[in-house]
C-alpha cells in the first residue's frame, strides 16, 4: 500500500530547500519514503531521480523544482537513507536496492522514464532499467558507474574495514561528514548542510551508510559481484537509447576513467563536462545541468567542439 499522510521522523530548516510532499510505499518490513512531484500530462518524459551514498532525494531538490511544472518528477530514498526507514537488519544490497526501486515504478505505473543516477544510482537504475526496458525512454547520468571497476579510494577502503568501518561511519558519522567536506567544490548553504546530516544522526540512523560502502563488489567472491556484472551486460540493449552524460571533473571517487567508459559503451552520448564541480555535480552546477536537461529533454542538439561530446534527439 501506498501512504501520504505520516509525519516526517524528522524535521529542521532543510526543508527551506526541499518544499515536496512526503509519501512513503509499504514494502512488508519496513517503508520506503519518495517524492511525486508534477503531472507529466503532455510531457515526453517521467523523471526518476535515484540517488546514491550518503545523500538521498534531497540531492535532487532543485532538479525537481525545476522540472516539476513540466514533467512528472519522482525521487527515493533507498532504504535506510532519507525519509525512508533504516530496520537494522535488512539486506542492504544492490539486487535488493533496484527490486524496491521495482516495486515503486509498479505501484506508481511510471512509464516513458528518463532515469536520472547519480553515485549507487547508476547501478542500481541501470540494474532497474534492464527489468523494465519498454518503460525506459532515456537516460541523465551524473558521476556514478554501472559496471566492475577495481578502483577504491583508499578512504571508502579504510571504511570497508572490519570494526573500524563500522566505528568511522556509524559511530563518527565519517563517510557523510566526509562527502560535506570533499564532494561539493562550492559552498553549501546551512540549509543544504543540515539537509545531508539530518537522516544520519546517530549510530542506527547509519546502518545503510555502512552497508552501501561494505556492498561495493570489487571481486567474484562478494555476494553483489553477480547483479552487477548483469547490470553491465544489459547496458548493452540501451545503447541507441538518449544519454545525457553531467561530469564533475573533481570526483575522488568517480573520476574521468569512469566517464570514459560511459562514453566508449554509449558513443551517441551527450557530454556536459564541468571542470569547477565534484561528486556533488548537481550542487556545484545545477543551472547548467538544469539547461542541459532542458535542451535534451526538449530534443535540442547541442554543437561541440570537442571531439569526446555528441549529441542525440530524445525524440528520435
Amino acid at each position: 500500500m501506498t501512504t501520504t499522510e505520516q509525519a516526517r521522523p524528522f524535521t529542521g530548516i532543510w526543508e527551506r530547500e526541499y518544499p515536496f510532499a512526503s509519501n512513503w510505499l509499504d514494502l512488508g518490513e519496513a517503508r520506503l519514503h519518495y517524492i511525486n512531484e508534477g503531472d507529466a500530462g503532455e510531457a515526453p518524459a517521467t523523471l526518476l531521480f535515484l540517488h546514491g551514498n550518503p545523500t538521498w532525494s534531497f540531492y535532487w531538490r532543485h532538479l525537481v523544482e525545476a522540472f516539476r511544472p513540466t514533467n512528472r518528477c519522482v525521487a527515493l530514498d533507498h532504504m535506510g537513507c532519507g525519509l525512508s526507514d533504516k530496520p537494522q537488519f535488512y539486506p542492504y544490497t544492490l539486487a535488493q536496492h533496484i527490486e524496491n526501486a521495482r516495486a515503486l515504478v509498479y505501484k506508481l505505473d511510471l512509464r516513458d522514464i528518463v532515469l536520472c543516477v547519480h553515485d549507487w544510482g547508476g547501478a542500481i537504475g541501470m540494474g532497474l532499467a534492464a527489468q523494465i526496458p519498454d518503460r525506459i525512454k532515456g537516460f541523465v547520468v551524473f558521476n556514478t558507474a554501472a559496471f566492475p571497476s577495481r578502483r577504491m579510494p583508499l578512504s571508502i577502503g579504510l571504511c570497508r574495514l572490519p570494526g573500524f568501518g563500522a566505528f568511522a561511519i556509524r559511530g563518527l558519522n565519517a563517510f557523510v561528514r566526509g562527502a560535506l567536506a570533499r564532494c561539493a567544490k562550492k559552498p553549501l548553504s546551512a540549509e543544504a548542510k543540515a539537509g545531508y546530516l539530518a537522516p544520519y544522526s546517530n549510530w542506527d540512523d547509519r546502518v545503510a551508510n555502512l552497508r552501501f560502502v561494505q556492498d561495493i563488489p570489487m571481486d567474484a567472491g562478494h555476494e553483489s559481484w553477480p547483479t552487477l556484472q548483469q547490470v553491465a551486460a544489459g547496458l548493452a540493449q540501451f545503447s541507441q537509447h538518449p544519454m545525457l552524460l553531467c561530469w564533475g571533473r573533481h570526483d575522488f571517487v568517480f573520476n574521468d576513467s569512469f566517464l570514459h567508459e560511459w562514453q566508449q559503451r554509449f558513443p551517441q552520448a551527450e557530454t556536459q563536462y564541468f571542470e569547477n564541480a565534484g561528486h556533488f555535480v548537481v550542487e556545484d552546477a545545477r543551472n547548467e545541468i538544469i539547461a542541459a536537461m532542458k535542451r535534451f529533454l526538449a530534443g535540442e542538439k547541442q554543437t561541440y567542439t570537442d571531439e569526446h561530446h555528441s549529441s542525440v534527439n530524445l525524440h528520435a
